[in-house]
């Protein structure tokens, strides 16, 4: 196909924290097929550990410099924070100076989370298609400050695409008389190939005796917090373990400050981002997820894929994922129950050994190639229309 033939899309994103969204973004620009689509991607900020990983062969371009590239001087870079926010608030109300950035046009544009879809809507190219692309589930307390800015965006686009089937039946629950467009549910796909080969990397530093891991952004809703408290009760009744923490975020000084006051830092270590963190699952004993909320997490798809034993929340289509004492062990957002669940790896190999025989062939339910075909043909049919 010629590139006057291919169909041109944009997405949309805020920046490249490590994150599901950058992973999803990132498995979408590696594996659409180049010869059907001419790509690019627009970042609003040049930021994040993964924004040098987007493929050579897209289009990148952003509107303002990341952190990473402002001065090292606290007081410039408070200038340059400053300047920062005053061109963004410049380029959110005129539109049109960013599309003269972003300097062509396309057949459809996406909005690949709640934060990128003003942009995609407010785009000047009124005749692309417009797709936004829903990971939060709308009950959320805190999300709610967000919910008037995304049912009012939800009608203007041409597709929505979910990324669990209970993050859109939870919409149409909550809002049922709200004007929807054209809908999908799409999970997440999985480089299992790539998660298998990074996984062999070696660990210098990692501690002994029983370990669970867990990867996520250090977000209140990520239950952090509650598992420092299973934790600490788990030390105090004499069943020793150590909790790995691969992630930053907001609550990385509140949860070291936890950790401080429980005397727990040397067991419950907070290791930060690391740009891989497959090692650290395949090392550990154990994963958890201890979230609030998710929709479709990538992260226990990963830690699936390397035959890690889960303890995991039942929220989103995490029970679609896991097989409750099969593959995994489902939990309610409690600590009672994350102490209750971890006790029980840690007293019952029987159950542990199972699980880990149950996950031998587990790599079997996860289909990339019918996920990519079907956003393939999705943008294919838009672009007819």
């Amino acid at each position: 196909m010629t590139d006057k033939n291919k169909i041109k899309v944009l997405f949309r994103h805020r920046s490249m924290e490590m994150g599901g969204v950058e992973k999803v973004l990132l498995g979408l620009l590696n594996n659409l097929n180049p010869e059907k689509f001419e790509m690019t991607v627009c970042l609003t900020l040049n930021q994040g550990e993964l924004r040098d990983e987007i493929p050579e062969h897209i289009r990148k371009i952003y509107l303002t410099d990341g952190k990473e590239d402002f001065s090292k001087n606290p007081l410039l870079k408070k200038i340059q924070l400053v300047q920062r926010r005053l061109k963004l608030k410049k380029l959110k109300d005129s539109p049109a100076i960013a599309d003269r950035l972003i300097n062509d046009v396309f057949d459809v544009e996406i909005g690949m989370d709640y934060r990128d879809y003003d942009a995609v809507l407010n785009s000047t190219n009124k005749k692309s298609k417009k797709v936004g692309w829903s990971h939060s589930e709308i009950n959320v307390p805190k999300f709610q400050p967000l919910v008037p800015g995304v049912l009012r965006s939800f009608p203007q686009f041409d597709h929505i695409v979910y990324c669990s089937h209970k993050i859109k039946d939870m919409m149409h629950r909550y809002y049922p008389d709200l004007s929807y467009p054209a809908e999908s549910v799409i999970i997440n796909p999985i480089p299992i190939e790539e998660i298998k080969k990074k996984a062999k990397e070696e660990l210098s530093d990692f501690p002994e005796g029983p370990v669970f891991v867990s990867v996520g952004r250090l977000h209140s809703r990520k239950g952090y917090h509650k598992l420092i408290e299973a934790h600490k009760r788990l030390i105090d009744d004499g069943f020793h373990h150590s909790i790995i923490i691969i992630g930053d975020g907001d609550e990385m000084k509140n949860l070291t400050s936890q950790a401080a006051k429980y005397n727990v830092e040397k067991t419950f270590i907070l290791k930060g981002n690391q740009m891989n963190p497959y090692p650290y699952i395949r090392k550990a004993d154990y994963f958890i997820l201890p979230s609030e909320s998710e929709a479709w997490p990538l992260v226990v798809a990963e830690a699936l894929i390397l035959q890690k034993p889960i303890i995991a929340t039942d929220v989103g289509d995490v029970s679609l994922m896991i097989k409750d004492r099969k593959t995994g062990y489902l939990i309610s957002y409690e600590t009672d129950e994350m102490y209750s669940a971890m006790k029980t790896f840690l007293t019952a190999p029987e159950l542990v050994a199972q699980i880990r025989t149950n996950l031998i062939n587990i790599e079997s339910q996860f289909n990339n190639q019918k996920i990519f075909n079907y956003i393939e043909n999705m943008l294919e049919t838009l672009h007819s229309q």
